[in-house]
């Protein structure tokens, strides 16, 4: 399986890639020869959308191992992604169980609604290959993800 040497897009045997239209014909190198096109290696051979949702699926952890596992730049965003959603809300809960008052639990049960809303529509599209990027959390996945 061949992958797009700028975005990690599976290119099959393409010349072009589909997602950012980067020439996939390998140049010739300084030794005289033609070089290799670059083939992004992967976690267990997943296909990069089920890789995707797995970023996804115990929201923070999975982040953390697909980041320090995958190679794919759309799939490390998405552990990126994952980690600094999932792991900003589990740390405003964590901080939220120190308030006793009723308000603290009002607001306790609306974040966990808001993070279930997010663990499936993150996922959905995810496996549909589309990257959605979450306000605040898409720029903290830049970083950890090293674009």
């Amino acid at each position: 399986m061949a992958f797009c040497k700028s975005c990690g897009q599976d290119i099959g045997t393409a010349n072009f890639c589909s997602k950012c239209g980067a020439s996939q014909i390998p140049t010739a190198s300084p030794g005289g020869g033609a070089g290799a096109v670059a083939v992004a290696s992967s976690a267990e051979g997943l296909a990069e959308n089920v890789a995707g949702l797995l970023c996804y699926a115990l929201g923070w952890v999975t982040g953390l191992i697909f980041l320090l596992i995958d190679k794919r730049p759309w799939v490390k965003f998405h552990a990126a992604q994952s980690i600094a959603v999932f792991g900003g809300l589990t740390i405003i809960r964590i901080g939220l169980l120190f308030m006793t008052h009723f308000m603290g639990w009002g607001i306790q049960a609306l974040l966990g609604l808001i993070g279930f809303i997010l663990w499936i529509f993150l996922m959905v599209k995810a496996y549909q290959h589309e990257t959605v990027r979450i306000p605040i959390a898409a720029d903290i996945a830049d970083n950890l993800a090293g674009k």
